[in-house]
């Protein structure tokens, strides 16, 4: 049979690449763990339980932090002017990068990166959200990394839910790295090292490390330095990739993140190996505008913006939100929502020492907390009946550390992402479902 570069007739089928080039024939899709959906998205229909019982009480969700749910969403003014920017752009099809606006207003309003970073709008990749640029991330990582399916993505020993299936979806398996619960699992460079060494063994090699500041699910935070240190030692050891998931940075009582700095702590041959995702859906309370966009070499921009082409674009009305918060100061924009997290992340950690718990409680969103000794009196093997009880007897709904891994059964997240009253209401509802099952 003639194939692609033989001459062809009308009458015979031609592939569309190279024969040489063709994908091999393997069978393990059919052999793949089945990824489970997500969970993060029924949590809150068991308080339903909790309110046909007690058609009055108050509920609390302490799951998650949603725009326009637990926090106030995107502020009117902002989808005002990014409306009023939709009208002026018309309908037509943007670049599958995005648009050279939003490139401009992601270099030069949000980042304020200066000739030092060797960044410049062409490094930038508009995404539809979080999920979508890390599903961008890691195909450019597989395919520009080594260059084979089946290698590996590290992230923490408790990651976020999405971290341990994404991947695998596209053909990459997920490790989680060595961690102590006492320093809420982070990544050491002796972890890293062990990672590396495992997937040897297997006879992989790692595609990518993501390191996660403020981390989700735990709250736990690095020091800029310390991350780089991280991300240096990984490139070391031969990872072919570091994604900084940065997407908690502006919800902090610290400074965020100052990519002019971080870019300085790299020698110019690695920058190249290097990826930063942020975006809006927590700092600016837009969970569904979804838009996020990732900041990397001009090589994997490329690669990403040719495969969305035939696959995902994302939609001016989100990159003209995000044009319209960044050119107004993103330290403004972002009050309505930084400012209670803020707050109420200062009184949560008080109100959690009172009560004598062991938890987790850096910058971000949420706080890790745990609950061994309740799960013992009860006769829970992990955190999934709590998270049930809670919700349906308690009316609070918070994550069951199980959801993220088998590591975080004896944990659960809580988030804080609500007003102070609401928050500190919450905490003392949890005490309260926690001391019911002691009684």
């Amino acid at each position: 049979m003639q194939h692609m570069g033989e001459l062809e007739g009308p009458d015979i089928p031609a592939t569309v690449v190279p024969v040489e080039a063709l994908i091999p024939v393997s069978d393990h899709v059919g052999r793949m763990t089945d990824i489970p959906p997500s969970r993060m998205f029924l949590i809150k229909k068991s308080l339903a339980v909790y309110q046909k019982k007690y058609p009055t009480g108050a509920v609390f969700d302490a799951s998650q932090g949603d725009g326009g749910a637990s926090l106030p969403g995107v502020p009117p003014e902002i989808l005002e002017r990014a409306h009023a920017l939709q009208l002026e752009h018309g309908s037509a099809y943007d670049m599958p990068y995005g648009c050279d606006e939003f490139r401009k207003a992601v270099v030069e309003d949000y980042w304020h990166l200066g000739e030092g970073s060797g960044l410049s709008p062409v490094n930038v990749v508009a995404t539809v959200g979080g999920r979508d640029a890390l599903l961008k991330a890691y195909g450019a990582m597989l395919g520009l990394g080594h260059g084979r399916t089946g290698d590996m993505i590290i992230v923490s020993r408790v990651p976020w839910i999405s971290y341990n299936w994404g991947p695998y979806g596209i053909g990459a398996n997920v490790l989680l790295a060595p961690g102590v619960a006492e320093d809420g699992w982070i990544f050491t460079e002796d972890s890293l090292k062990a990672c590396v060494e495992y997937a040897a063994s297997l006879g992989r090699k790692v595609a990518g490390l993501v390191i996660t500041c403020p981390d989700n699910p735990t709250g736990a935070t690095l020091s800029a330095k310390r991350q780089a240190a991280l991300g240096r030692a990984a490139l070391r050891l031969g990872v072919a990739f570091v994604l900084f998931d940065w997407m908690y940075h502006y919800v902090t009582d610290e400074a965020p993140m100052n990519l002019n700095e971080f870019m300085q702590e790299f020698e110019p041959e690695d920058r190249g190996r290097v990826m930063f995702l942020d975006g809006l859906t927590k700092s600016l309370g837009a969970s569904n505008v979804r838009n996020a966009h990732l900041i990397t070499s001009k090589e994997v921009a490329s690669f990403i913006a040719a495969r969305a082409s035939h696959g995902v674009i994302p939609s001016y009305h989100s990159m003209a939100v995000a044009i319209a918060a960044y050119s107004m100061g993103y330290q403004n924009a972002s009050r309505s929502i930084v400012e209670p997290t803020n707050a109420s992340r200062m009184a949560l950690r008080s109100n959690l020492q009172e009560q004598g718990l062991t938890f987790v409680l850096g910058q971000g969103y949420y706080s890790f907390i745990h609950v061994g000794r309740w799960l013992q009196a009860a006769g829970w093997d992990d955190s999934e009946p709590l998270g049930l009880h809670l919700a349906e007897e308690h009316g609070l709904a918070v994550v069951p550390g199980a959801f993220f891994s088998r590591f975080g059964g004896e944990w659960i997240r809580f988030s804080y992402a609500t007003p102070v009253e609401r928050t500190i209401s919450a905490a003392r509802r949890l005490k309260e479902g926690l001391d019911a099952l002691m009684a």
